[in-house]
């Protein structure tokens, strides 16, 4: 009997093919939408998650001064090496601590000059940071304390000045500095704000102090905890600790800000989180609008095959065969538009993270849940225009023209 009523369905669908489509038109942009928004802001949402981790584990900045409106200049006084040693030497649960300073210098090599980042700092810097060697070495702890001229090149470094020439032990200018490289590190790639992490020269902080800078000051430090170790408590130990440093009375404000990544991941992850439900959520209305649709478009098949209806009725049909018969016609042509509007999504999402170089990541929970949503449409709009389908005295339908 379900199969005849599904024959009788999918019959009346085909007869009015385009009517049909236009339809579960509303149904198909609505599952698309609600898909495809999804889609997108998952993989923003990895991206951003892949980007922060770029930068390294269990991360802390801290930086002289404080920025924004109502906050400490932020032309406080730097931080020095003494600092950088006492954080090092008094906070517990750290894996690293490197002080470091940065500069835009020339590099030279042979007939090729390229303009970059200069950074200063010791070797913790490449721990904090996980960052690993493509070849070579980084620096030795006679090479720190000794001031010598060395240097770690970034890939876009190697691949501007040297190309196919092996960069190793090979003598670069830098600014005013002779530099023998000594590694490679290995690629990272653009950073989520654009900026190429891969276009660097690294060098020990005194070398930089001595020969770029001119001053024994740290611009700022970068901290990394170790596994299990909260970042939070370490913050609000160094926090302490910088104030006790720099003489900072109870009551004043700090000269000094620590940022902890782990907290900023988790802000820029929830709201990226956020804005992905706000806009599945107002991509899901055009999935309420489709089934109005359905239903207008079944009162109106309801009413063209009133004398239809009447005959069923007339030769001994039952109400619930009647209203069986137009549920499932509505749920057959919500699910249709599910189905398309899901493949559609899925399309147009990949489309959209390919241009946007952002990773595909699909969920099929969401995808699931759009499928049955769908489903339910066509039951709700479509059981009022069957209940009234078979509610129909047969003598009334039989004499409606």
């Amino acid at each position: 009997m379900f199969l005849e009523t599904v024959k009788l369905a999918s019959r009346a669908i085909f007869r009015n093919m385009l009517r049909s489509f236009l339809t579960v038109l509303g149904v198909v942009i609505g599952v698309a939408a609600v898909i495809a928004m999804v889609t997108i802001g998952n993989g923003t949402t990895a991206q951003v998650t892949a980007e922060i981790s770029k930068l390294g584990t269990n991360l802390l900045f801290v930086r002289p001064g404080q920025f924004g409106p109502g906050r400490a200049s932020a032309e406080a006084k730097k931080f020095n090496e003494r600092d950088v040693q006492a954080i090092g030497d008094q906070i517990a649960g750290l894996r690293a601590v490197a002080g470091v300073n940065q500069s835009t210098q020339t590099a030279i090599y042979g007939g090729e000059n390229h303009s970059t980042s200069v950074t200063g700092t010791t070797g913790d810097y490449f721990v904090a940071q996980d960052w690993d060697l493509a070849s070579g070495r980084t620096f030795l702890v006679s090479e720190e304390r000794g001031g010598q001229a060395v240097c770690v090149i970034g890939e876009t470094i190697r691949r501007e000045l040297f190309g196919s020439t092996p960069p190793l032990e090979k003598n670069i200018r830098v600014g005013a500095i002779s530099c023998q490289v000594i590694g490679v590190l290995a690629r990272k790639g653009q950073s989520g704000m654009g900026n190429d992490q891969d276009d660097v020269i690294v060098m020990p902080l005194k070398v930089f102090q001595r020969r770029i800078s001119g001053s024994s000051d740290v611009s700022s430090m970068i901290l990394s905890a170790r596994d299990g170790v909260s970042t939070s408590k370490v913050q609000a130990d160094v926090e302490r600790l910088l104030r006790e440093r720099r003489k900072i009375i109870a009551g004043r404000q700090d000269d000094f800000s620590v940022n902890d990544m782990t907290q900023m991941a988790a802000t820029l992850t929830g709201t990226t989180t956020l804005m992905t439900g706000l806009l599945g959520a107002v991509a899901a209305v055009s999935l309420l609008v489709g089934g109005i649709g359905i239903m207008n478009i079944m009162l109106v098949s309801v009413t063209e095959r009133t004398r239809e209806i009447g005959i069923r009725l007339a030769i001994g049909a039952l109400e619930k065969q009647v209203l069986m018969q137009f549920l499932v016609e509505a749920v057959t042509l919500s699910l249709a538009g599910g189905i398309i509007g899901i493949l559609l999504g899925l399309g147009l999402a990949y489309a959209a993270v390919s241009y946007m170089s952002v990773p595909f990541v699909a969920s099929p929970s969401v995808i699931l849940l759009a499928f049955a949503f769908s489903a339910a449409i066509g039951m709700v709009f479509g059981y009022f225009p069957a209940r009234r389908a078979a509610q129909m005295n047969p003598i009334e339908a039989l004499r409606h023209e």
